[in-house]
């Protein structure tokens, strides 16, 4: 009884290895080999900046499932280039922040969103990303300098707000009617700030005193006759007050 279920088991084995055996014979004598997903089409049609090319290209490497880490990161970071370059902003970061879901230590990565970032005029998320990119390469060049100029650009918006609808003086110390008409319109109180900034500036950029001196006069004559001639029939504050604005920076900014 024994030897009978030995034999069973051995016969078995060798249909099992011959069965294995005429497969492989079947398809040539070698196992079927892994696919490899090929990236290099994605990247030669986005390098060549062939938008209708890379959607395809890359996208068989994107959504395909086999694809390495490393393939999919490398046709992910060059189709958000490619998007990036036609303006394709929300797609470019989207590709953007898939490749850091994949490697968050891309600093190169960060920036390029921070620029993106930018071009939404989402600025919070711009200088977040910047610092991201500093943190992990503390001299990005790159990164550096945008974090640089968001971080005085956001300071300005702040200093800007801080301000809004305050003229150039104390309004709790204004007696003069045409000083009160002004705190109490917020575009003339912002009109009132700009002029006396402008002027200051102006002053400070005086190639002599005695160019200094000539535009003091200038801004003492203007805020004369904004005095003298504010209640009287026809007299326009704010466009007297626009036409100072464009004298002191000779282009007409509104």
């Amino acid at each position: 009884m024994r030897f009978r279920k030995l034999i069973q088991s051995s016969g078995a084995v060798l249909l099992s290895a011959l069965s294995l055996a005429a497969a492989q014979a079947a398809t040539g004598g070698e196992p079927a080999a892994v696919i490899q997903v090929d990236v290099a089409p994605c990247l030669a049609a986005t390098a060549a900046d062939d938008i209708d090319k890379a959607a395809m290209a890359c996208a068989a490497v994107i959504d395909n499932e086999k694809t390495a880490k490393g393939d999919l990161i490398k046709a992910l970071i060059a189709r958000a280039a490619l998007y990036a370059r036609h303006d394709q902003v929300d797609r470019a970061i989207a590709d953007d922040s898939r490749v850091l879901s994949l490697d968050p230590t891309l600093a190169d990565i960060f920036n390029a969103r921070g620029e993106l970032w930018l071009k939404k005029g989402d600025k919070p998320k711009a200088v977040q990303d910047f610092g991201a990119a500093l943190k992990i390469d503390p001299n990005h060049e790159k990164a550096k300098a945008n974090h640089k100029a968001m971080a005085r650009e956001l300071e300005r918006i702040g200093a800007q707000m801080a301000v809004a609808g305050k003229p150039s003086f104390n309004c709790a110390r204004a007696r003069r009617a045409v000083e009160k008409a002004i705190c109490a319109n917020r575009e003339l109180a912002d009109l009132d700030r700009e002029i006396y900034g402008s002027h200051l500036r102006v002053i400070r950029e005086a190639q002599s005193p005695a160019e200094a001196r000539k535009i003091q006069r200038e801004q003492d004559d203007f805020v004369a006759r904004r005095n003298a001639g504010y209640g009287r029939p026809g007299y326009d504050l704010k466009k007297a007050m626009q036409d100072r604005l464009q004298q002191i920076n000779g282009v007409d900014r509104y």
